[in-house]
């Protein structure tokens, strides 16, 4: 049984929407802004072995879109998803399942690649696992969150007959809890992993940084703002008192960290490397 992090490249979206309310002189010592306002960030995947199966967390933006979608997010880094595979020791095959925490296209886009005119999945071999209730907002999409969900994206996966939905199907890893949450986008999912005696949870868009921990940091591109509060709460009661692990996908430093209670509410504790922490 192992767990670690996959680095899928870099990428920049508006500080603003990525910190919402709160003000920019405070935001800008966590992450600073580039001349257009834009923030650095990661896209942060996971892959776990168990026996025979080998599961791929969320796949960051892919290569497919053209040169217009790309400069809007300045992508830069040295790092993509096919490169960090390999370095783990795999190859695309090897992968058996993919869980999508989400259909927005930085968390989906590397699933699918382009062969000429022709759009299919990355990892021929793979189931690929999302929430129905989610499909269904992905492929008929609100206009707040209409241009995050691409067909491109999301269309191939079905057509190709790798998809399945969590909760219609068995879920092929009866040790992995699953976490819905509704304040980003409807029925996001978060895996929680338990290994070495620990308990790790994949964040993904509830809480994509460690800047993002105290409650008022909270995305402008949630749906649900209010809801996303009232989840990172729960949440993060839960693992400052059970000292879960918590990785941040979009982290351009911080991979994970553990948290505690102190008088200004939750707070990081200790952080650093998935597996210095595990």
């Amino acid at each position: 049984m192992t767990l670690q992090t996959l680095n899928t490249g870099l990428f920049k979206l508006d500080g603003g929407a990525m910190f919402g309310v709160v003000p920019k002189p405070i935001w800008q010592k966590l992450n600073p802004a580039d001349e257009q306002n834009r923030c650095t960030w990661a896209m942060r995947c996971l892959l776990y072995e168990q026996g025979n199966q080998l599961l791929l967390v969320d796949t960051g933006i892919g290569n497919k879109q053209d040169a217009k979608f790309f400069g809007h997010y300045d992508l830069h880094g040295d790092a993509t998803l096919r490169d960090s595979v390999h370095k783990a020791g795999y190859a695309e095959t090897d992968i058996t399942d993919v869980l999508l925490t989400h259909l927005h296209f930085d968390h989906v886009g590397g699933a699918v690649r382009r062969d000429g005119d022709r759009l299919t999945p990355v990892f021929s071999n793979a189931i690929y696992w999302t929430h129905p209730l989610h499909w269904n907002w992905a492929i008929k999409p609100n206009p707040r969150e209409k241009a995050s969900f691409l067909n491109e994206n999301i269309m191939p996966l079905q057509e190709s007959g790798q998809l399945k939905f969590l909760t219609e199907n068995p879920f092929p890893f009866a040790e992995i809890d699953l976490i819905y949450v509704d304040g980003h986008t409807e029925k996001m999912t978060l895996p929680k992993f338990h290994v070495n005696g620990r308990t790790i949870v994949y964040m993904a868009d509830l809480i994509p940084s460690s800047a993002h921990v105290p409650l008022p940091y909270v995305m402008s591109y949630d749906v649900r703002p209010l809801l996303t509060m009232d989840e990172k709460t729960r949440l993060l009661q839960q693992a400052a008192d059970e000292n879960w692990i918590l990785v941040f996908e979009h982290d351009p430093i911080t991979e994970a960290a553990t948290v505690e209670m102190t008088e200004k509410g939750i707070r990081i504790r200790e952080k650093g490397k998935l597996i210095e922490l595990i």
